[in-house]
């Protein structure tokens, strides 16, 4: 949703986003007493976790370019991190999936691009003659080595447009309302292009994609506005588009026997993936790309990923509407087995209001557990309504005075700007409550690990007062449970757990307006103090 993440006015976009017809009775709150019953099943295993993630788009490639390099170490470390300090403290994040940009050579054109903001314009690995060069996006793999020296376990790359000289108009953005921008005939060479740029960065950089993500957000129009510039690059495209793109793929990855896989979707908005929006054949995507009896089904092509992708945007707000969308996603999702979701991208383009959120919006960068606390709740009821097996955050990095980022970037005398060489040589790194608050799970819960029920919590309820995740290590039978409290009160629980805890003893790890994943006393099971406007993990061994 990147055209959206900047600036108040969303210019040429109708956002086809209703919300949902039916009405979700917001409960009263329970009336707190002493102690409450945290009551977990580790053996009531749920979905299979992925991974955490966040992209590297725009920003890298010039903070990876021409940034000190101990600041940019100092940014690797605050994102991928998995090391504890001499208090035990994490030193980052820990994130485990990792989404490299391939850009389509707007930034080679200049202002010719017709892209107003150079950091939104990105370099391409092939020339318009068709030869490679694989020095390009320099800063962006600055960052990917960087990821890998500190032990990310997985990758994704992930594409916005077709290289500009193979578009209709020569252009990173669309011309055309609904169809994909490229030349006619040119789909075959486009998915070469992709299959190229996945196999040689795995050879040049030492690094295995996992994961190609060949679409992105197809529903919006990605044209020109009315001054014949765009702000990024983009391209809508059709559910059959999309099935022709990943068919060639397929065949193309499977011939030179590489192992990424095909992560499908990157739906502007969730509704377009259980859904019938409008009648542009770019919606109702898990049935279309997922039914046996569909034209366009992919479930049999090899090298796909048993996977849909979305994106949270214009699902969030209110809290009752959130919990419904992610319900009947779960519905239809439940519909084929073994299908995952994954929510790929999300920043503040809601309007939620200054008891919220700061500024009320988006716009206006908030370092705080406010903006903290409203993304948490996102994806604990991404995670847990949703079932999603994996989250990922939009861009790790910003220099604009936006909540779009994990870390922000200044110049020490304002919160941001736009100008083109605004922090482009350096600047100030600022961690945020949102960065240490996402870690409370991408540092604890790793690939692999599986999430456990936690027993009675109604999901419209716990979003305005305490929500409890749950998790476990099927192998180590490690214990990591994230509670978010976004009331006013502490709240003290028992946990009820069916087996039980070596040493009888977990571990807090705290995020709050004063602390950073701080790692607390152990507590006992009997006496879990969760404070007010804080999100906690628990770690624990199941014995």
């Amino acid at each position: 949703m990147k055209m959206r993440c900047i600036g108040n006015i969303v210019v040429g976009l109708a956002v086809p986003f209703l919300a949902c017809g039916s009405k979700v009775d917001i409960p009263s709150p329970s009336v707190p007493s002493e102690t409450r019953i945290m009551k977990i099943d580790p053996e009531q295993e749920l979905q299979t976790i992925d991974g955490f993630g966040a992209s590297d788009a725009w920003r890298c490639q010039m903070v990876g370019k021409y940034w000190p390099e101990e600041k940019k170490n100092r940014i690797a470390d605050l994102l991928f991190s998995k090391e504890t300090d001499e208090k035990g403290n994490p030193k980052g994040i820990g994130l485990s999936i990792w989404r490299f940009y391939l850009g389509a050579g707007s930034m080679e054109q200049g202002s010719e691009s017709d892209i107003s903001d150079e950091w939104r314009r990105g370099e391409c690995f092939q020339s318009p003659d068709g030869t490679y060069n694989w020095n390009k996006q320099e800063g962006q793999r600055w960052f990917l080595q960087a990821a890998r020296e500190r032990g990310v376990e997985k990758y994704l790359a992930f594409t916005i447009s077709p290289p500009v000289h193979m578009t209709i108009n020569g252009k990173a953005f669309s011309p055309q309302k609904q169809k994909m921008n490229i030349k006619e005939g040119m789909m075959p060479d486009y998915a070469e292009f992709l299959v190229d740029c996945i196999e040689n960065l795995q050879e040049k950089e030492g690094v295995t994609f996992n994961y190609l993500s060949p679409v992105n957000e197809p529903q919006w129009e990605w044209m020109a506005g009315n001054n014949g510039k765009s702000s990024q690059e983009g391209t809508p495209a059709t559910n059959r588009e999309l099935f022709e793109l990943t068919s060639l793929l397929s065949e193309r990855l499977k011939e030179r026997g590489l192992s990424t896989t095909i992560a499908l979707g990157e739906a502007g908005a969730i509704n377009y993936l259980y859904g019938m929006v409008n009648n542009e054949m770019r919606d109702n995507q898990i049935e279309e790309f997922w039914s046996p009896a569909s034209t366009l089904s992919i479930a049999s092509l090899p090298n796909v990923e048993k996977v849909i992708t979305g994106h949270s945007y214009f699902s969030v707000w209110p809290v009752a509407s959130q919990v419904e969308h992610r319900q009947k996603l779960d519905a239809r999702i439940k519909q084929y087995p073994g299908l995952k979701y994954w929510q790929t991208e999300y920043c503040i383009l809601e309007q939620p209001g200054e008891s919220e959120i700061p500024g009320g919006t988006g716009n206006q960068r908030d370092l705080g557990m406010k903006t903290a606390l409203f993304v948490a709740r996102i994806i604990h009821n991404d995670l847990v309504v949703a079932n999603a097996s994996s989250w990922q955050w939009w861009t790790a990095l910003t220099r604009a005075n936006y909540k779009d980022g994990l870390i922000y970037l200044d110049d020490g005398a304002s919160n941001g700007s736009m100008s083109p060489e605004y922090c482009k040589q350096d600047g100030f790194v600022r961690d945020s409550k949102l960065l240490w608050a996402f870690g409370n799970y991408s540092f604890f819960i790793r690939p692999g690990m599986k999430r456990i029920h936690v027993d009675g919590q109604n999901p419209v309820q716990a979003s305005n007062d305490v929500m409890i995740s749950a998790y476990k290590d099927t192998d180590t039978r490690k214990l990591v449970v994230v509670a978010i409290n976004t009331s006013n009160t502490e709240r003290t629980y028992k946990l009820e757990l069916n087996g039980k805890l070596k040493n009888g003893k977990l571990i807090p790890y705290t995020t709050s307006e004063n602390s950073n994943l701080e790692k607390g006393a152990e507590v006992t099971p009997d006496e879990i103090v969760i404070a007010p406007k804080t999100v906690v993990t628990f770690i624990g061994d199941i014995q």
